[in-house]
């Protein structure tokens, strides 16, 4: 058996006659066949093979098998972004009438999924609180389906108990999705502890440069079956060549990952003694709430800082104004250090008391910490506090 680093190098399911030691683009819509038998067979998926474009491509199947040997599933699925991933595994796996339980704490375009467009198929959600998981099994109904969640949640970086999240599917017959994002394969496997699917938005860490857009869901084979059918008929695929891009990325994710973590934890460290701040989240500081559960199911804490300034949404913007290196985006896992005033972008058209069930305050800042010297993130976040 492999290890991660090796896997996500040495994994390759496509030569051309020319024998190249990195995979090529496969930048074609459709495959041809041998003969009319050799057609039929591949139609009738008597024989696996590159039939397609929408269907599959060497590119995409290498990505995907990457994924799933990192995540320990059976196969997966690529998308065009991560909120394909999302919304075609929902829309796939559920029916008119079907009920999902979910942690309050998800990504925006997600909540928008459940609260605006999945109501109009009639499927429903019922919200849990992210820091009580006896909460769960109060919200389960007879019509309920699936559990999601995210851990480490965005934008607040809470840590949910995995294993128990399994147990409690289990012991409902529900199925467990997780959006390991935040986390990627390298820092923790949600399959292990009794998720039935997992789902990327690759365009973040994985990719990790800002360059392409991408999703992924990988779990058990009947499941994927089942939305590997529905996207090949709705057209929701990742593209070869961003594919490519992604199925590279994969082979440093370890290393960067390493260092994205370790640039992480001195930054929270830094934010943790300043005075200016009221509260640091970040899931390797004894000071987290769910310090114990994240050491359990992560490797590292990830790349992500949660922070609330005093002063309320006014000192959060106007911290960001102060900001001179960092990024202002609404991205994150890139090289570049980026930070985000939720309260006042990704989450503003919530209502304050939404916002605050979700654990969005108003001087809560988020920070992608990034690849540059870790001096100098410090460096600007310290000017950024004391400027205001």
């Amino acid at each position: 058996m492999s290890h991660f680093e090796t896997d996500a190098i040495r994994t390759q399911t496509e030569r051309s006659q020319f024998l190249e030691h990195s995979t090529p683009l496969y930048l074609t819509s459709s495959f041809v066949f041998e003969d009319a038998e050799d057609m039929r067979a591949s139609f009738a998926e008597e024989k696996i093979r590159n039939v397609y474009g929408r269907y599959t491509n060497p590119n995409n199947s290498e990505f995907v098998e990457k994924i799933c040997k990192m995540e320990g599933a059976e196969a997966g699925y690529a998308f065009a972004s991560g909120m394909s991933a999302v919304f075609s595994t929902f829309a796939a796996l559920l029916n008119s009438g079907d009920h999902i339980v979910s942690v309050r704490s998800v990504f925006g375009s997600t909540h928008g999924l459940f609260t605006n467009f999945l109501p109009k198929w009639n499927i429903t959600t019922s919200y849990f609180d992210t820091n009580n998981l006896d909460d769960v099994e109060a919200k389960i109904q007879s019509n309920t389906k699936i559990i999601y969640a995210e851990s480490p949640t965005n934008p607040a970086v809470d840590i949910l108990d995995l294993e128990r999240l399994g147990l409690i599917a289990k012991k409902h017959n529900l199925l467990l999705v997780i959006d390991n994002c935040f986390a990627t394969p390298y820092l923790q496997q949600p399959i292990k502890f009794g998720a039935d699917l997992v789902i990327h938005s690759a365009t973040k860490l994985i990719d990790g440069q800002g360059r392409v857009l991408g999703g992924v869901t990988v779990g058990s084979a009947d499941l994927i079956r089942e939305i590997y059918l529905f996207s090949r008929n709705t057209g929701p695929a990742l593209s070869p060549f961003n594919a490519w891009v992604l199925s590279k990325s994969l082979e440093t994710l370890a290393v960067r990952v390493d260092k994205h973590c370790e640039n992480a934890l001195k930054v929270a460290q830094f934010l943790e003694n300043y005075d200016r701040i009221n509260l640091v989240k970040y899931p390797f500081l004894k000071s987290h709430p769910q310090y114990e559960i994240a050491k359990k199911q992560m490797k590292l804490g990830g790349n992500i800082v949660a922070f609330e300034i005093k002063g309320g949404i006014d000192s959060g913007r106007q911290f960001l104004n102060n900001i001179k290196m960092c990024s202002l985006s609404a991205n994150l896992g890139d090289t570049r250090t980026i930070v985000t005033h939720p309260a006042s972008t990704t989450h503003a058209k919530l209502s304050e008391e939404d916002r605050l069930e979700v654990g969005i305050i108003g001087g809560l800042v988020r920070v992608s910490v990034g690849l540059e010297n870790v001096e100098d993130v410090i460096e600007d976040l310290k000017q950024a506090l004391q400027n205001e």
